[in-house]
C-alpha cells in the first residue's frame, strides 16, 4: 500500500508527524504538506505565483502553498505512481459541522477525491492525544484496504482528545451546525491603525443525537461520509416552478 499524507497545520506539526509514524507501520508513506500553518485555507489554489517546494527528508516535501496545492502537486507532478489513499491530518482541533466548509484538512482530502484517489480527513478535538487519532486511522486504513468504500465519498473523522482505551463505540454521523460566528475583534496597532481579528466560532446549534458534535460529546469517534456534489436536488422542482414566473426581458 502507498499513502499520501497532507495537512493544513504545516509539515512540522505534531499531528502530521504522529500520523506519519503510525501509517509507516502499514505502508509506504509520502508526505507533501504546507511549509507553514495554512488552517482555514479551504479549497483555495495558488494562482498568482508559482509554487516553491523543498525536500525535508526522504519522501517528505514542503510546499509554499495551500493544502489543496500540496495534494494537487503530489498527484499531478511529484509522484510517479498514484497512491492507494490520501489521508489529511491529524488536524490540531475539531472539524465538525460547518467547520468542513473552511477546513484546509478536509480540502486536502477533497482534492485527492477530485483527482480519483480515496480520501480521509482526520482531526483531533484537542491538542494532547494525537496517538489516539493515529491509532484510529491505522484501523480505518486497514479496513479500507480489505473493504473499500464507494468512490464518491470522503470520510471526515473526528477523534475525542482522550486515551485510546477511553473511546466509546464509534459512530457514523451527519454534520451538525453552529450558531453564527461571534463578532469580529477590533484593535489598534502600535501606529494607531485599525486591525480586525475573526471572532470565535459560534456555539453548537444542531448538536443532537446522530450529529458529529453529539458523538464527540459522548466520547465516541465521529465518522461522517461527505460528498462534493452541492446540488440541492430536492429543491430543483421548486426552482423550476419559480422560474415559470420570471419575466425575461
Amino acid at each position: 500500500m502507498r499513502i499520501l499524507i497532507s495537512n493544513d497545520d504545516g509539515i512540522f506539526a505534531e499531528g502530521i508527524n504522529t500520523l506519519t509514524k503510525a501509517l509507516s507501520e502499514l505502508a509506504e508513506v509520502i508526505v507533501v504538506a504546507p511549509d507553514r500553518n495554512r488552517s482555514g485555507a479551504s479549497n483555495s489554489l495558488t494562482l498568482d505565483y508559482p509554487l516553491r517546494i523543498r525536500e525535508e527528508g526522504k519522501n517528505r516535501i514542503s510546499v509554499q502553498g495551500t493544502p489543496t496545492d500540496c495534494v494537487h502537486f503530489a498527484l499531478n507532478e511529484w509522484l510517479d505512481a498514484r497512491p492507494d489513499i490520501v489521508v489529511a491530518g491529524i488536524n490540531h482541533g475539531a472539524n465538525l459541522g460547518d467547520d468542513v466548509l473552511y477546513s484546509g484538512t478536509v480540502a486536502a482530502a477533497t482534492e485527492g477525491h477530485f483527482l480519483g484517489v480515496p480520501a480521509i480527513a482526520v482531526s483531533l478535538v484537542g491538542d494532547q492525544h494525537f496517538e489516539t487519532a493515529a491509532k484510529v486511522i491505522q484501523q480505518v486504513v486497514k479496513q479500507l484496504s480489505q473493504q473499500p468504500l464507494p468512490s464518491n465519498n470522503i470520510l471526515n473523522i473526528n477523534v475525542p482528545d482522550v486515551p485510546f482505551e477511553q473511546l466509546r463505540p464509534w459512530q457514523v454521523t451527519r454534520l451538525g451546525a453552529r450558531h453564527r460566528a461571534e463578532n469580529m475583534i477590533k484593535e489598534l496597532d502600535p501606529r494607531g491603525k485599525t486591525l480586525y481579528w475573526l471572532g470565535p466560532p459560534g456555539q453548537c446549534q444542531d448538536a443532537g443525537p446522530g450529529t458529529d458534535f453529539y458523538a464527540i460529546e459522548q466520547g465516541a469517534v465521529s465518522i461522517t461520509p461527505l460528498q462534493v456534489d452541492l446540488t440541492a436536488h430536492d429543491a430543483m422542482v421548486g426552482v423550476e416552478g419559480w422560474m415559470q414566473n420570471v419575466e425575461i426581458q
